[in-house]
């Protein structure tokens, strides 16, 4: 069939108003290109249509169709919506849940060329990225995560009932506070499914509210002199073997062995944990999610158009809503807010298609394995399951890309009176800038390492935090005293947190509830 035969096919839809018949069919051609000639595998999905006030809302709740309730998000709710009323900020035109069915919501207020633009991305692209990068297969549960949040809604909502909302909302705000610390980042969480841990949880409940556990009685100490201290120096060792420390977990820690906490509150602390790891994925693979969703709603749009599905309005108004997402502004624009991750994500995965269907001769001195293989479907597919941010951009940011963006290194030393540009479009300067870009998006060198180091059960149960200082950067005054203040809420005693230096080991600061803060 040729591009003119093409073209003469009826148009999906024509008009800007939507109907549930033209969503249908146009869902039935989007999926048909994504399954059949992307090779998307894909999750179930279901497609929901809301209000704008339903989706602020879903806004203010991390955008979680379940979701306990919490003063956070009314503040977030109302911040979101006077900032949209007085026409300062626009709404998403859909958000996308990570579950098994995937949950896409699209705005009622949407045209018709929008709401297949936005099924394009979600329902698509977000829902193949979701299902097959491996952070989210190692670290999220699709199947079991709407029930997990279905429990954890009404468990918090007893607990209100039962102890006062003021208590639930205590425990709620300090564990908000360190969620950031209450993620296991190296090692491997429970392979039980959701379910199978909504099961145990409840289990456990009930038994330990059947029984009184005397576990927290303090250990006397005998005798004096160097004896004593030798044998503290062994027990602490022992007790940190024990507890397995040091521990990055934060919240992992308290909640199994905080000396204060009830039951109820080491459930909550475990529900908002669960709902940190969960996101955790997200965090890591901002670029990569939105590109491949949004090439993925690039080309199908495109595909559509050729094949005369769409006509040319609403491939106007497609590409027009697709221009404003992967726009970046210079760096002395007054809207630039950094690197575009839609528009570093889409040029990108553009630039692995060059390279596999035209590639140059630098190409195939970078990228040997996929220059000219013509399998960019393949390649794609392979980057989107198997890298995250730092090191797909470590692995596939070329020269020619960092030309076309105007990408160099500045170094700007403290010490020094002048930033210095270090690196230029040079074989050695561009690895350099694609390395500084890459770590830009490691969370490792973006967070700071907050890890427990030790703690004495059978003394003063001060609990002692490490932050190890990565390149001279240190917690600010407010941070640091936020950490020790929610931590110790938690913990029920006395908190203290060192600095030290991550290549030296020199301590920098000290400061905590049991001393007075570090000047």
């Amino acid at each position: 069939m040729t591009r003119q035969q093409k073209r003469a096919q009826e148009p999906l839809f024509e008009g800007s108003e939507w109907t549930f018949e033209k969503l249908h069919a146009t869902y039935a051609a989007i999926e048909d290109v994504a399954l059949n000639d992307l090779g998307l595998e894909v999750y179930t999905n279901q497609i929901e249509i809301i209000s704008s006030e339903q989706m602020l809302d879903a806004y203010s709740s991390i955008g979680m169709p379940l979701m306990y309730q919490h003063w956070s998000f009314g503040k977030h709710f109302l911040r979101e919506e006077n900032m949209y009323r007085k026409g300062f900020t626009g709404l998403a035109y859909e958000i996308v849940i990570n579950s098994n069915p995937c949950i896409s919501y699209n705005m009622e207020e949407n045209t018709m060329a929008l709401q297949a633009l936005v099924m394009a991305h979600a329902a698509f692209g977000h829902n193949h990225f979701f299902r097959n990068n491996y952070l989210f297969r190692q670290w999220t549960d699709a199947d079991g995560i709407l029930e997990y949040l279905q429990f954890a809604k009404s468990y918090i909502a007893k607990c209100e009932e039962r102890c006062g909302p003021a208590a639930v909302e205590e425990v709620l705000d300090a564990a908000h506070a360190l969620m950031d610390h209450g993620v296991f980042r190296y090692r491997r969480p429970s392979r039980l499914s959701k379910r199978e841990q909504v099961a145990r949880e409840k289990e456990r409940l009930r038994y330990e509210e059947r029984n009184f556990q005397d576990i927290w009685r303090t250990v006397p100490t005998n005798g004096t002199g160097g004896a004593v201290e030798e044998k503290k120096a062994d027990d602490d060792s022992e007790n940190a073997r024990k507890l397995n420390l040091p521990e990055e977990n934060l919240l992992y820690f308290i909640e199994k062995n905080s000396p204060a906490l009830e039951t109820w509150q080491r459930e909550i602390l475990r529900i908002v944990r669960n709902i940190a790891q969960y996101f955790y994925p997200q965090k890591q693979t901002k670029v990569m999610n939105e590109g491949c969703a949004t090439f993925v709603h690039h080309y199908i749009m495109n595909r559509l158009y050729d094949d005369g599905l769409l006509t040319e309005g609403a491939m106007l108004e497609i590409l027009h809503s697709h221009s404003n997402v992967v726009f970046q502004p210079g760096f002395d624009d007054p809207r630039y807010s950094g690197i575009n991750p839609y528009a570093l994500g889409f040029a990108m995965m553009g630039d692995i298609k060059r390279i596999c269907t035209e590639p140059t001769a630098e190409d195939r001195t970078w990228f040997p394995e996929i220059a000219g293989t013509g399998d960019w479907r393949g390649t794609l597919k392979n980057a989107w399951a198997n890298y995250r941010d730092e090191s797909f951009i470590q692995q596939y940011l070329s020269p020619h890309l960092i030309r076309k963006l105007r990408l160099f290194l500045c170094v700007d030393e403290a010490k020094q009176r002048h930033v210095e540009v270090a690196s230029i479009h040079d074989e050695r300067g561009y690895r350099e800038v694609r390395t500084a870009l890459a770590r830009n998006y490691d969370l490792a060198l973006i967070e700071p390492d907050v890890q427990v180091v030790a703690v004495d059960m059978g003394g003063d149960r001060c609990l002692h935090l490490q932050h190890t200082v990565h390149e001279g950067v240190h917690l600010s005054d407010k941070g640091r005293d936020g950490v020790i203040a929610h931590a110790r809420r938690l913990w029920g005693y006395d908190v203290d947190l060192i600095g030290v230096d991550k290549d030296t080991g020199e301590k920098l600061y000290e400061a905590g509830t049991a001393r007075p803060a570090a000047a």
